[in-house]
């Protein structure tokens, strides 16, 4: 008998040890697990760093924020194990159910009593101090079920039989989102979903189409929301309304700024003193810049980018269409998410209220970016088995 450490637990079809683990060090997956677990331990202490004088005086304990993202970070690092074992070819069978499950989760969280309201949102569910978003798990089904389509499709001819269904199923999740309203991580469902149906080779004429008309929904959407129209004004000139819609911008920037080359040093940004509201959120990279500086910054976004390239490795590898497509619609939702985040803190962007993936403090988002990374992971070793 080897003389190893083993860990298990029993589940109801086999005892799962620890040295299932290795697998997220398996040779096609052992880079992107040590750049996921060092992302999001960054994060962990950023966090820690941020929001220890909000949290001082919200909720008198300093390390509040910290200690509840550790327990997400150590819940998403055990979710993220078991969605790479997910074997996804026969999970398909089921996407249509978990689809409709979670369209059902949309609708439900708009009804007061059952969704919580925050910020003027209604899009979380509240179970006890914990609070699980349900437009997180659908990015996933909504990826699920239009890979499933467009892998069933041998090539994109005609608008109406190849697209239209991909489009309504998508659209649905979207209108649904807005109500909450959550606009944000409408777009990012959406611009994700663009990105698979490029990669299935559709016709340029299409998009041309549906991108105009797509710019005629979003500044109709903008004009029907005072405040979308109040984000667009702010970031064309935040001056304008310093003390309103322009506030987080501009103290974004004031953190960023004084970051210089190397920054101020852990735990000694000025902006995170109530300048910055809530900095353990969508603007915890405005914190980053000012402790560590344009070379941390450098750093953090190379880790970002290590991430995407070895998951773009995982599609372009795949030898079945449908998993491809999976793994083109995760790694492209999560690029996406980092695009915006990162640009809305600079001001490239105007503000959306989208977190940065693994970095920025919050439950649901991080349990289900990990998972999906799993899933991202199981392509990976599907292949290597195959």
């Amino acid at each position: 008998m080897k003389n190893n450490l083993t860990f298990s637990f029993y589940s109801s079809h086999h005892f799962i040890n620890f040295n299932e683990v290795v697998f997220l060090f398996t040779k096609k997956c052992r880079k992107m697990t040590i750049y996921i677990l060092l992302c999001t331990l960054l994060g962990i202490l950023t966090i820690g760093s941020s929001s220890r004088v909000w949290a001082l005086y919200k909720f008198n304990d300093a390390a509040y924020f910290i200690k509840r993202q550790a327990v997400f970070a150590f819940i998403g690092v055990f979710v993220m194990m078991m969605a790479s074992k997910v074997d996804l070819m026969k999970l398909k069978a089921h996407n249509k159910g978990i689809y409709l499950a979670c369209m059902a989760s949309l609708v439900l969280v708009l009804i007061p009593g059952l969704g919580v309201q925050r910020n003027g949102s209604r899009s979380w569910f509240g179970i006890g101090s914990l609070l699980v978003q349900p437009s997180e798990f659908f990015k996933i089904a909504i990826i699920l079920m239009c890979a499933q389509w467009l892998a069933s499709r041998s090539r994109i001819k005609s608008f109406m039989k190849d697209l239209l269904m991909v489009a309504a199923m998508t659209l649905g999740g979207f209108l649904l989102i807005l109500l909450q309203p959550d606009f944000g991580s409408g777009i990012v469902m959406v611009c994700s979903i663009v990105v698979m149906v490029l990669a299935a080779d559709s016709p340029l004429s299409y998009f041309v189409r549906v991108g105009f008309l797509g710019i005629l929904g979003f500044g109709a959407l903008i004009l029907s929301a005072p405040y979308r129209l109040a984000r667009i004004t702010s970031f064309i000139d935040p001056w304008q309304d310093p003390l309103g819609s322009g506030f987080q911008i501009i103290q974004s920037l004031f953190a960023i700024a004084p970051g210089g080359l190397l920054g101020k040093g852990f735990d000694a940004s000025v902006q995170k003193h109530f300048y910055l509201p809530e900095p353990q959120t969508d603007f915890i990279f405005a914190i980053f810049a000012e402790e560590w500086g344009f070379i941390g910054c450098a750093l953090l976004i190379l880790l970002y980018i290590l991430i995407i390239y070895e998951g773009v490795k995982i599609a372009k590898n795949s030898t079945n269409a449908y998993l491809a497509y999976v793994a083109i619609g995760i790694i492209s939702l999560f690029a996406i998410q980092v695009l915006i985040n990162l640009g809305v803190v600079v001001g490239l962007f105007p503000v959306t209220g989208i977190t940065l993936p693994l970095f920025s403090y919050g439950g649901s988002s991080l349990v289900v970016m990990m998972g999906s990374l799993g899933l991202l992971m199981g392509i990976a070793n599907h292949d290597s088995a195959a």
